[in-house]
């Protein structure tokens, strides 16, 4: 379960990354984002950029093509 869900399904790199940026800024420290997305570079591009901010991965799960990340604003 989480705060908000965030739909890149289609989008391409760079595109999930910079939506995610925008969904974390208006959200509060302890909630989650769950982000769905197709990119097959979206896992190491999410990856970099929560260690790079210092967010929590939660979970990183892939289903039928589609990838989902949990991540929790630090």
């Amino acid at each position: 379960m989480s705060d908000k869900l965030l739909d890149c399904k289609n989008l391409n790199c760079p595109m999930p990354i910079v939506e995610i940026s925008k969904a974390m800024r208006g959200m509060e420290t302890g909630q989650t984002l769950a982000v769905e997305a197709s990119d097959p570079s979206f896992k190491a591009d999410v990856h970099a950029w929560v260690r790079r901010m210092g967010h929590d991965m939660v979970s990183f799960e892939l289903e039928s093509g589609i990838q989902t990340a949990l991540i929790r604003k630090v």
